[in-house]
């Protein structure tokens, strides 16, 4: 029992006073005495604090989530009958007999401990210890000795035993903040509540009274005296046999690894997981609330995207390009599910996630925005004209004058042209043709969070967004115009198999069809014959690399059918990559790597014609 050996005088005082209280059936005055107790039938809806639990798409644990309670509830039958038996032995044999107290075992501590002069045996129930532990404080007083027995009969009242001990093995705390019989089975044997054996169930009983002090991970062999106490007074009450009892003393346990504070397998995602629930439900049902969360992410693939961008952060310090970071992201456009999310380049030297949370210029891979923009409102074509030429426009108290990178001007051109070769100041003028606050509601219809102002450099990419988002805009580029939100997330249910969140994608077409083909038939362009050709992977592939002034951003963002993937390099302090540093040159091979991997064994898918589709009416 927890309270042996550790109560005080006043405890002392109130066993005897609840031994004569019993036997002269003065209960009843005392219940009156404390009418203002917690009602013991909240309990019929109780839900104790509970671990959550994340996992990869294919059910891999990849992380947990709890406060200071790391706790899995499980109902009676999943936990081992040794463990039952073996707790009952050592804190409560009588416990299937009496009503919420013992009169017997509450005489035998006041006899032991009048004897020894000192507290050295304790008279509470489990009933007892679990209402103490519910609804009670912890400091040792008559008035609370007393009110705990007064909660006990209350309880036993209106549970069935069965009840009570389920409710007991799940609160009951067990060390290393492990609360209940599975978490802590897990913690300390590496195997569920249900499968304990006698020599595991006894040690883990033992426990109870001290659990810091009897974990066999603090005091193994402590830990193994405390076992044979316990397996001792099973045998007293022929619960097990000599024999029985031989056999598991001798039992070496294997420990198992203690699950409170792990780390998780794939920290980018379940940071970036945790943060999706926390918006959605609020940080105390995430921490508390038991949840059982599938995520979007294989394990074996999210491995390989991080080996990726390991391997190029190398071979980019190598060419010369210092103190950068890569994030990538890869989307699946016909769910919009997250397929990898790489955050950085090395999780324990920097937890900070680029991929949901740095807003970085994408520079010219934000071009496609503006001209998807221009071919939904019917007045443009990939194959318009536009003049790449001079202009200023007045900005604010001065005046703002696109130039190209590398400078000089081509003059009339094709869309398809300007995009392919990434020209800079028909971008602009096409932006502000059809309309920024147009282009903005193209980018909100996507899923952009990002804070974006009208600016007259928007069209060059002169605002601040994240890799997650501009993969995500673009799967829908990929779907043809079919959009789901972008998610980490499959499913959500509590511990009992209830459904919190079901993201079965429900995809909407919410960009127009004849529109979104022109735009991949474009890119595809990019990708052959333009600014993108080190994307280049044997199969049609759409996308568009983007370089921010002073090379501070560099990027590319493209797609076939079945995936959309972007890579960004930068420096966390937004200074330049280097003279040169580009995302064709750059980011663009990144990509190709990543994608050729990805895309083994998968079907080589076509681009649907623009001429499928009829062109809108302007």
């Amino acid at each position: 029992m927890q309270g042996v050996g550790k109560a005080t005088g006043g405890t002392l005082l109130g066993i005897t006073m609840l031994t004569s209280s019993v036997a002269a059936g003065g209960l009843v005055g005392l219940a009156i005495s404390f009418r203002n107790l917690p009602d013991v039938r909240v309990l019929r809806s109780y839900a104790p604090t509970e671990t959550s639990y994340i996992y990869d798409v294919k059910g891999k644990h990849l992380t947990s989530l709890h406060g200071e309670a790391n706790r899995e509830i499980v109902p009676l039958d999943q936990i081992s009958p040794e463990l039952k038996r073996a707790v009952l032995a050592i804190e409560d044999s009588h416990f299937y007999f009496h009503q919420g107290i013992n009169p017997n075992s509450v005489g035998r501590a006041v006899r032991a401990n009048w004897q020894k002069g000192s507290v050295v045996e304790g008279g509470s129930t489990i009933t007892m210890q679990l209402v103490k532990n519910l609804f009670l404080s912890r400091k040792r007083t008559f008035s609370r000795k007393i009110a705990e027995a007064v909660l006990a009969i209350r309880l036993e009242q209106i549970f069935k035993k069965d009840q009570i001990l389920e409710m007991y093995l799940n609160q009951v705390y067990w060390g290393h903040n492990n609360y209940g019989a599975q978490t802590a089975s897990e913690s300390y044997f590496g195997k569920k509540a249900a499968d304990l054996n006698l020599a595991e169930a006894s040690m883990l009983a033992g426990m109870i009274q001290a659990p810091e002090d009897y974990s066999p991970f603090t005091n193994y062999k402590l830990a193994k005296q405390r076992q044979a106490q316990v397996l001792g007074r099973m045998r007293e009450l022929g619960w097990i046999t000599a024999q029985e009892e031989a056999a598991a003393r001798k039992l070496t346990i294997k420990k198992g690894q203690l699950t409170s504070w792990q780390t998780s397998e794939l920290p980018y995602i379940t940071d970036a997981v945790v943060a999706e629930l926390k918006e959605r439900f609020g940080p105390d049902a995430v921490l508390k609330g038991g949840m059982r969360v599938q995520t979007t992410i294989d394990y074996k693939f999210q491995r390989m995207a991080e080996q990726k961008v390991s391997r190029w952060h190398r071979r980019l310090q190598g060419w010369g390009v210092y103190n950068n970071q890569i994030a990538l992201v890869a989307v699946d456009p016909r769910t919009h599910f997250v397929k990898a999310l790489v955050g950085g380049v090395n999780y324990k030297k920097s937890k900070f996630n680029r991929a949901t949370q740095s807003l970085r210029q994408p520079g010219s891979a934000f071009k496609p925005f503006v001209y998807y923009t221009a071919f939904a409102t019917g007045k443009y074509s990939p194959y318009s004209t536009v003049y790449d030429s001079p202009v200023s426009y007045r900005d604010g108290g001065g005046y703002y004058s696109p130039r190209n990178y590398g400078g000089g001007y081509s003059g009339a051109m094709s869309i398809r042209q300007a995009l392919v070769v990434s020209a800079n100041v028909p971008a602009v003028k096409i932006g502000r043709s059809v309309g920024l606050d147009k282009v903005i509601e193209t980018l909100r219809t996507i899923g952009f969070k990002s804070p974006i102002e009208p600016v007259i450099s928007l069209p060059l990419g002169a605002i601040g967004v994240t890799p997650l988002e501009m993969a995500g805009g673009y799967a829908t580029f990929a779907s043809n115009g079919w959009h789901s939100d972008t998610t980490l997330i499959v499913r959500v249910t509590d511990s009992r198999g209830n459904v919190l969140l079901d993201n079965t994608p429900k995809p909407r077409l919410v960009l127009d069809p004849w529109a979104t083909a022109s735009l991949t038939q474009v890119l595809q362009g990019v990708i052959s014959g333009g600014t993108g050709k080190a994307a280049q992977i044997g199969r049609p592939a759409a996308g568009k690399t983007g370089t921010t002034s002073l090379e501070k951003d560099v990027w590319f963002v493209g797609y076939v059918p079945q995936m959309s993937t972007a890579v960004w390099i930068g420096k966390d302090n937004n200074r330049s990559l280097g003279g040169g540093v580009t995302g064709g040159q750059y980011a663009a091979p990144i990509w190709r790597d990543f994608m050729s991997t990805a895309m083994s064994g998968e079907p080589v898918q076509y681009f649907p014609s623009p001429s499928k589709f009829e062109r809108p009416r302007s």
